[in-house]
C-alpha cells in the first residue's frame, strides 16, 4: 500500500464516502468519524455513527465505505476478536484473509480502521493490514486532509489525542465535500 487511504476494496477507485481517522499520543487512543452519508451528489443523512467500540470497550472500529458491507466487516470483526480473545493483530489478520479469499466478501467496498492500546491498524478487502509508521492513520474521502493534519497537529502543537482527532476531521470537512463537522468521538485510555 502505497500510503494513499483512498484507494476501495477491490483496488481501484475513490470512495466519495466517509472519513475517519484513529490518532494516538500519550498512552491514549483516539478514533473519530464524520456523519455524512451521500449518494451520488446528494446528503442524506449528516449524523451517522461511522465508529463504535467492540470487544467490551476495549477496541475501536471505524469504516469507510458502503454502510451495508461495513457493518457486515463489523460483525466479521467482532466475532473474530471474540475467537482470538481480543487480540487486535490475529483478528485485523484473520479478517483480511477471509476477506481476500472470499469470493463474495470481496466485493464489499469498505475499508476498516480498529485500533486498541496496543496497535491501530487498516484493512482493506485486498488483504491489505497496514500498521501506521506514524501515530495517525486516515481512511475515506477527507483520508489525505486528515491524515496531513494529524500529522501536522502530532509535530506542532501539545494537543491530545482526541483533540487531534477532531481538529483533524474539523479541517479535512473544509475542504473535502463528502466529508462534514458531525464528529462521532471515542477515546480509549490506559486506566492502570
Amino acid at each position: 500500500m502505497n500510503g494513499n487511504f483512498n484507494d476501495s476494496a477491490r483496488g481501484g477507485g475513490v470512495f466519495h464516502s466517509t472519513t475517519v481517522i484513529a490518532v494516538r499520543r500519550g498512552g491514549i487512543v483516539a478514533m473519530a468519524g464524520d456523519g455524512q452519508v451521500t449518494f451520488n451528489n446528494t446528503v442524506l443523512k449528516a449524523k451517522a455513527k461511522k465508529v463504535r467500540r467492540m470487544y467490551e470497550g476495549k477496541v475501536l472500529a471505524g469504516f469507510a465505505g458502503a454502510s451495508s458491507d461495513a457493518f457486515t466487516l463489523f460483525e466479521m470483526f467482532e466475532k473474530k476478536l471474540e475467537q482470538y480473545m481480543g487480540s487486535l493483530s490475529r483478528a485485523a489478520y484473520e479478517l483480511a484473509r477471509e476477506w481476500r479469499q472470499d469470493k463474495f466478501l470481496r466485493r464489499l467496498e469498505a475499508m476498516l480502521l480498529v485500533a486498541d492500546l496496543s496497535g491501530v491498524y487498516l484493512i482493506n478487502g485486498a488483504g491489505d493490514i497496514v500498521e501506521p509508521d506514524y501515530d495517525a492513520i486516515a481512511i475515506g474521502s477527507g483520508s489525505v486532509m486528515a491524515y496531513s493534519s494529524a500529522l501536522a497537529l502530532l509535530e506542532n502543537s501539545e494537543l491530545g489525542a482526541a483533540e487531534i482527532a477532531v481538529k483533524s476531521l474539523e479541517i479535512a470537512s473544509r475542504i473535502c465535500v463528502f466529508t462534514n463537522s458531525s464528529v462521532t468521538l471515542e477515546v480509549l485510555e490506559n486506566n492502570r
